[in-house]
């Protein structure tokens, strides 16, 4: 009955959780709000919070977990990807926690983390499953053989998902972070009020850039006209930006599940936690027979939690990385 310690330090949020024979007993995480001021993180301020947090957030997990330092058994924590200053604060702490108690260390990769979050809970997909993992930083369709097996069919060209929904935010003088708040106006506005440029990609990639200048211009345009255009239309052109996402990704996802022959769909990753991304899945698991599988709202945003199943899954293979292990900002499957 392996007992780990987890711990992802890969942007703005300290985690630690505590996964307990499979089960995740603790998932602590300390947001860092100092970012609010900036618009977004500054990674240099992201490391230093780090720095204060990580002591504190493992306590608090082991005593939420009712676990003592001896009874770990591992610990995990986030190589990359991430910001390397961020990281490394997180990759220090495990090293040294791991190194004092004699314990195996267990790197894990963020992304493959989002996609084995789906672990945590029933109900629990069944191999081989299509992930559309979203996020701030990435965009991809994940082909899912085992635990560790999986293969990228499909990623964005340029920019990501979560990026289009926070710089959209950020155009229309919303605070950071602004993708949930268009996920909450989005939801008293027409999301046929307005047309965006949507990309034409081949294959199962994705592209965001275009898409996002088609909105910047767009705001441009229209606030010659009427200089209080947004504050006028802000649940339309929230409604209209959160459906045009929606459909851009599920139109790769559907093409995805047709070409690899697969009913099993899950998504993961910050913009997983989307209202609006969420209700098209279960719409399209009712259209097209397919198995939906959405992590709690808890698991969706960087937790610790998603590093401990995915650390508790490589303890059982065996898979312990040396003590001269470094973050990797830029990670790869």
């Amino acid at each position: 009955m392996p007992v780990i310690l987890a711990i992802e330090s890969s942007c703005d949020e300290t985690s630690v959780a505590v996964c307990n024979n499979g089960k995740i007993t603790a998932n602590v995480i300390a947001n860092q709000t100092i970012h609010e001021n900036y618009g977004g993180v500054i990674p240099e301020l992201a490391s230093r919070v780090h720095q204060q947090n990580i002591v504190p957030a493992v306590q608090q997990a082991l005593a939420i977990a009712k676990v003592n330092k001896s009874e770990l058994n591992g610990v995990a924590f986030t190589r990359g990807p991430g910001l390397l200053g961020a990281l490394l604060v997180g990759v220090s702490f495990a090293k040294s926690f791991a190194l004092a108690l004699d314990l195996p260390l267990i790197a894990v990769n963020h992304m493959q983390a989002h996609i084995l979050a789906h672990f945590i809970d029933e109900p629990k997909p069944k191999f081989p499953f299509l992930c559309l993992t979203v996020s701030g930083g990435h965009t991809q369709i994940v082909l899912v053989k085992d635990y560790f097996d999986m293969e990228i069919v499909g990623e964005t060209l340029d920019d990501a998902a979560g990026e289009a929904f926070d710089k959209t935010a950020k155009i229309l003088n919303l605070p950071y972070p602004g993708g949930p708040l268009i996920d909450k106006y989005a939801k008293g506005g027409n999301p046929l009020a307005y047309k965006f440029a949507e990309p034409q990609i081949k294959d199962l990639n994705y592209s965001f850039s275009g898409f996002k200048t088609s909105i910047l211009y767009f705001i441009r345009d229209r606030q010659k006209e009427n200089s209080q255009f947004v504050e006028e239309n802000l649940a339309d052109i929230c409604a209209s930006v959160q459906h045009s996402i929606v459909k851009i990704l599920l139109n790769k996802l559907k093409k995805a599940a047709k070409q690899f022959n697969i009913n099993n769909i899950a998504i993961a990753g910050g913009v997983s936690a989307n209202s609006g991304l969420r209700n098209a899945l279960q719409e399209a698991s009712v259209s097209l027979g397919w198995n939906v599988y959405i992590p709690a709202f808890e698991y969706c945003t960087d937790n610790a939690g998603m590093i401990a199943i995915a650390g508790y899954q490589k303890y059982l293979q065996g898979e312990f990385v040396e003590q001269d292990i470094s973050p990797m900002a830029r990670m790869n499957f």
